[in-house]
């Protein structure tokens, strides 16, 4: 077992400092100790010594529980090993490629005394390359049987904590399930290689291991598969520590969920409460995360069909099928194979096979439902409740149908073997799922590949391999992530007995032609689409979901389980009063471009007027006779002119450009394009009827455009309406001259060829015109009308339009993708940085300066 790796020896570098070292050795001869690649060298070929010390790929994969069988000797009290080949996460690794190693990380589910865990520890990555975590039984209690099953796992399967029988969130819990998570966090770095290694975490056990390892190593590759549902915003907003988990799976470069319900319900609770908009591209959905792409991926998983055709061809398989086709001789089999616990809806299964045997008698000693549970994996009252009910249940429909030599339900309770189950698969006429809420469940897979058969199998069966045509019914309730992958199942509500004894009815009764056409497109898309096949299309999602993020450049923000990673271009940087005073102060032919909401003003602001504060920073600005200053904001010049009236001398371009004024005292002006407003009359009613149709939202109506404004709306269906308002005013607006635009909680019809971008260039022109091109430019700006500004600014350098000695800072606030080279935090930050601009002293103008005044704006 490796105790400590060269990363963690070297934890004092930085993050980037690790691409400069370039591959760091995995080769460890004493625990903790790095081998000398250079001491001790055999003579062997330069080459030969690279292939030799060149590190595999490897994916780091991380479970609640390692996927291993432990067995004890009893005389010795020495443990033993092997893998358990029916566990998920073992069966993944032959979905990688061949060159790929596979460690991986979990817990052991037996206790392992404390004298024997440094032996054990050894022994399972000697052997096994597995890494176990040994948690504190009281903290692996209130971790697991805690806060996992008792809290989180009924609450993702829609069942709200309403009882006091230790459903309740627990901060005791709480406080145990993260510092479970940071044990396991403590382990990957022992071994990981941040710069190569990929990390794969699984399950809702580890929801918040992502935060720790992303703010250890910042470029760290991390996936997440949930093998759960993920429940609705409704049931999910009801977690005390919702947002720190959500942010934790933010975390990762690549979310996977298994149907589209499932990551749908996340997105909606990343929309509603953390305000991120998502995006498909290209078939991916991705979310924004301060910079970081979070990819989300939709895939069910499979079976391993090698391991289980296997499975189907030992001769035990096939003694018990045969046994079984005796002893049910004459029988229709329904088979139903469930873990124990209080959503997989068995005692409803059972009330739907009396109302079968009630409302057709004639079945009465022929149907047989055979039901193996499996053994609970967790305790408590409620798992002893389904116990009681289901054989309360059962009892009551065999004491009212049985008949000598016939019981019509066969309770077996487990463990059972894989081979016991194949066995009852391969003789059952039909199979039924009927949980209440459930995250992929396999077993309508499994059912299908048994009634495929096998030679052994068909022998056992007496059936001719070649002639026979292979059948199988499917019952799968509504509610389980694998039914909508099974397109020839019938669908039930697992609520509605009547509807599932009808599903049972039509099974039996349905004519072999068709079992054959459902059971042949079911092995076919099963067939395809198999653990490998699973695993293989999310690695290579990882890969691609990850690539982005080294081409830029990442910083820590926040603490605890806040935490997150800002990633921006290499170039992207924080503007300071240090770094702009300098080049304020030493040139003369300044223009200064500042948009007002969100920039000047907080967007949470009630009262839109301008602070008093913000008034007198403008006028200083003015007061500078080498200084332009502009206000280029998408409101109409009513507002604007009023509000700003204090200031004389300040430079206003209303309604992203369409009206401009230079100074207090100058008339306001158009941007000069020849306009008409005919296309309003086609607009205004399909917005209206928007605003009746979504509770909070209203229409602006400007001198030159419309705006439907969606931000009081419901988040999730407000970004909905948008999209469709966008599509909507598209089609009925295709011939007119108008761009239709979507901003931030915002739809937005305007002329074509109005936008801040036009209003830059319109202003460095007529300086330029004056002889005095800009030899500094600022310009500042938060949402998406801006990146106009910032966008034209970045061509005028190009050109250029600007003197090549320009100086020239495009900003905007927060730290988020954009064209701007800079950033600041926030609308305070932005006035502190212009009140340090007033006080900068300045050298005196080297051929006068340039100021607007009424009589120039006649010739712009």
């Amino acid at each position: 077992m490796v105790s400590k790796s060269c990363v963690d020896l070297l934890n004092l570098l930085s993050v980037d400092d690790f691409r400069v070292m370039g591959r760091i050795p995995r080769v460890m001869t004493t625990s903790g100790v790095i081998s000398d690649f250079k001491s001790h060298r055999s003579p062997i070929s330069e080459s030969e010594d690279a292939i030799r010390l060149a590190p595999p790929e490897r994916r780091i994969v991380v479970a609640n529980h390692l996927p291993l069988q432990a067995l004890q000797d009893k005389q010795t009290g020495k443990w033993s090993f092997q893998w358990d080949r029916d566990c998920l996460v073992f069966q993944l690794k032959d979905g990688l490629r061949p060159d790929v190693e596979v460690v991986y990380v979990g817990s052991l589910k037996p206790d392992i005394d404390l004298a024997d865990q440094e032996e054990v520890s050894h022994l399972l990555f000697e052997k096994f390359r597995c890494i176990p975590t040994f948690l504190p039984p009281d903290m692996q209690n209130k971790f697991y049987h805690g806060f996992c099953k008792h809290y989180l796992w009924p609450l993702f399967h829609y069942m709200l904590p309403m009882s006091s029988q230790g459903a309740q969130f627990s901060r005791l819990q709480w406080q145990a399930y993260v510092s479970a998570n940071k044990v396991f966090a403590d382990k990957i770095m022992e071994v990981i290689n941040p710069e190569e290694d990929y990390v794969w975490i699984h399950d809702y056990h580890l929801m918040v291991l992502p935060t720790f390892l992303r703010k250890k190593f910042h470029r760290i590759k991390i996936g997440f598969s949930l093998h759960s549902p993920f429940p609705s915003s409704e049931i999910y907003r009801t977690i005390p520590v919702r947002d720190k988990i959500l942010k934790a799976l933010l975390n990762c470069d690549l979310i996977g969920f298994y149907t589209f319900d499932y990551a749908r319900h996340f997105l909606s609770c990343c929309s509603r409460m953390l305000g991120l908009d998502y995006e498909s591209k290209r078939g991916y959905i991705k979310l924004d995360y301060h910079g970081r792409t979070v990819s989300v991926k939709i895939l069910p998983g499979g079976i391993h069909m090698s391991q289980f055709q296997s499975d189907l061809s030992m001769e035990s398989t096939a003694k018990r099928v045969k046994e079984l086709k005796e002893q049910y001789e004459g029988k229709i089999i329904i088979l139903g194979v469930d873990d124990l616990d209080i959503f997989k809806g068995i005692s409803l299964k059972f009330s739907a096979m009396g109302k079968l045997l009630e409302v057709q008698p004639e079945l009465r000693g022929k149907v047989v439902l055979v039901q193996i549970t499996n053994p609970a994996r967790s305790s408590g009252e409620d798992v002893q409740e389904v116990q009681n009910e289901t054989d309360l249940v059962a009892n009551e429909i065999n004491r009212k149908y049985s008949k000598p030599g016939y019981e019509p339900i066969v309770y077996i309770k487990g463990p059972v073997t894989m081979q016991e189950k194949a066995a009852y698969y391969s003789i059952a006429e039909c199979i039924v799922v009927n949980a209440f809420r459930d995250g992929m469940n396999d077993v309508p897979y499994k059912y299908t590949v048994c009634r495929q058969g096998s030679r052994a199998l068909d022998k056992a069966l007496g059936i001719d391999e070649s002639s026979t045509p292979r059948k199988s019914m499917i019952i799968v309730s509504e509610f389980v992530g694998c039914s909508w992958s099974l397109s020839g199942a019938i669908r039930v509500n697992p609520w509605n007995i009547d509807s599932v004894a009808d599903a049972m009815n039509s099974a039996i009764t349905i004519c072999d032609l068709e079992k054959h056409l459902r059971h042949d497109k079911h092995y076919k898309y099963i067939s395809s689409h198999d653990v490998e096949y699973w695993a293989r299309s999310f690695d290579r999602d990882l890969e691609r979901a990850c690539r982005e993020l080294y081409q830029k450049t990442c910083w820590g923000v926040g603490f605890g389980l806040g935490f997150r990673v800002v990633a921006l271009g290499p170039n992207f940087r924080k503007l300071s009063v240090d770094h702009i005073t300098s080049a304020y102060r030493n040139t003369n032919n300044r223009l200064i471009l500042l948009d007002y909401d969100g920039t000047l003003l907080p967007k949470a602001s009630v009262d839109k007027r301008p602070s008093s504060e913000v008034i007198s920073m403008l006028n200083s600005l003015c007061r500078d006779p080498e200084n332009v200053v502009f206000i280029v904001s998408g409101r109409g010049k009513d507002s604007l002119g009023e509000w700003f009236s204090p200031c004389e001398r300040l430079g206003i371009a209303a309604e992203h450009g369409y009206f401009k004024r230079w100074t207090g005292d100058s008339s306001w002006e158009t941007c000069g394009l020849t306009m008409h407003f005919e296309w309003k009359k086609i607009a205004e009613p399909v917005m209206e009827h928007y605003v009746e149709a979504t509770d909070g939202s209203f229409i602006e109506a400007k001198e030159s455009a419309l705006v439907w404004h969606h931000q009081n709306a419901d988040p999730h269906f407000g970004s909905f309406q948008a999209k469709e308002l966008l599509d909507h005013l598209e089609s009925v607006l295709t011939n007119k001259p108008v761009v239709v635009k979507r901003g931030q909680h915002i739809v937005e019809v305007k002329p074509q060829g109005v936008n801040k971008g036009t209003v830059v260039e319109n202003l460095i022109s007529t300086m330029r015109s004056r002889g005095k091109s800009p030899d500094f430019l600022l310009c500042i700006g938060d949402d998406l009308s801006d990146e106009d500004m910032f966008e034209t600014i970045a061509r005028s350098v190009s050109k250029p339009s600007l003197p090549s000695t320009a100086e020239v800072f495009t900003c905007t606030i927060g730290q988020k993708p954009s064209m701007a080279k800079y950033y600041l935090d926030g609308t305070s930050k932005v006035i502190k940085l212009l009140q340090g601009l007033t006080a900068a002293p300045t050298s005196q103008p080297k051929h006068g300066c340039f100021q607007f005044s009424s009589e120039d704006t006649s010739s712009t």
